[in-house]
């Protein structure tokens, strides 16, 4: 069974204009605010509010039903056409306070986190949920300026904050990482467990990019650092945003180089503490054995595309960043 690779990736999903020029636009949040056909996606604690009945849907509301919140953010306008809210809604994110959020809901099972629904969302919510967890984290972490650490101001309908004192702006940030599977003359993969997860949790090395490299170099000296083997032809397969807090994965396959013996593995023992080669067959037969990656994340994706069918066994929710 074969399947396109992209459609494996939950958080790559979207179907709303992102309508950046109308950011600028002076009170635009306090002109929607005012406009009964505006929705807005509630977020508390990193959870956003859900309808009660399935499937999983966000619960847009009113204006007039939202509390006034922390923060608010723009994110665009709906381009869904399944969705209960009309093409061309303006749909804004809300941070409340815990007060103002267990009044507004008390049931607190209503409000969820993205990685157990990021499978079963709609393309139009999985966007949003994504979208809004990546900006409001990085308001979470840029409070101050970077030059002169003053307290920074939100502009821009939120998609920017401008110091005060030197004038200086701050755009919203996405570290880029490398997710890598690494196959070998047979057609096995390199799986590694982190030294955060279980000793039994497998899934693909990963890093980040550094400064002035490529991604096909990250690719190279990242699996390097982590295995202790040298890759070759890395080949790019698709990227995934990956909020938690504010990381964009790009997935890639690459080969063992030549002249490296496959047992020749050298964990770095202290991010991989362990790393097992697998082939199809000893992949299928170790749901009782191994924990993979959870079903939101790039690793599962790129796991399935190599195994050519969906593997049925493994958590719904993914750990750490991978």
């Amino acid at each position: 069974m074969s399947f396109a690779f992209t459609s494996r990736l939950p958080l790559s999903r979207h179907a709303v204009d992102r309508d950046g020029e109308a950011r600028a636009t002076p009170g635009l949040l306090n002109t929607l605010q005012t406009d009964a056909g505006t929705r807005l996606l509630v977020l508390w604690r990193g959870s956003a509010l859900m309808e009660a009945a399935a499937p999983a849907r966000l619960r847009l509301l009113a204006p007039d039903r939202v509390p006034a919140g922390e923060f608010r953010l723009y994110l665009g306008r709906s381009l869904a056409e399944d969705a209960p809210e009309p093409v061309g809604t303006p749909l804004v994110a809300a941070v409340l306070t815990d007060e103002e959020a267990l009044a507004l809901e008390p049931d607190e099972s209503l409000w969820v986190s993205l990685r157990p629904v990021a499978t079963t969302l709609s393309d139009r919510d999985a966007g949003l949920f994504t979208e809004t967890l990546g900006v409001v984290n990085w308001h979470d972490s840029h409070a101050h300026c970077p030059r002169c650490g003053a307290a920074t101001l939100v502009e821009n309908a939120g998609w920017t904050r401008r110091c005060p004192d030197c004038g200086g702006q701050v755009f919203p940030r996405t570290d880029p990482a490398v997710i890598v599977l690494i196959t070998d003359a047979d057609d096995r993969i390199l799986l590694g467990s982190n030294a955060l997860w279980e000793g039994n949790r497998y899934s693909l090395l990963a890093g980040f990019v550094e400064p002035g490299e490529s991604l096909e170099a990250a690719v190279i000296r990242e699996m390097f650092e982590e295995s202790g083997l040298r890759v070759a032809d890395p080949v790019y397969l698709g990227s995934q945003p990956w909020p938690f807090p504010a990381s964009i994965m790009f997935g890639f396959t690459a080969r063992l180089a030549d002249g490296q013996a496959p047992a020749a593995l050298l964990p770095d023992g202290e991010e991989i503490l362990d790393l097992r080669w697998f082939s199809r067959d000893e992949l299928r037969a170790s749901g009782d054995v191994i924990i993979l990656p959870g079903r939101s994340s790039i690793a599962r994706a790129i796991i399935e595309h190599w195994l050519g069918e969906p593997l049925e066994f493994g958590p719904d929710k993914a750990h750490g960043w991978r």
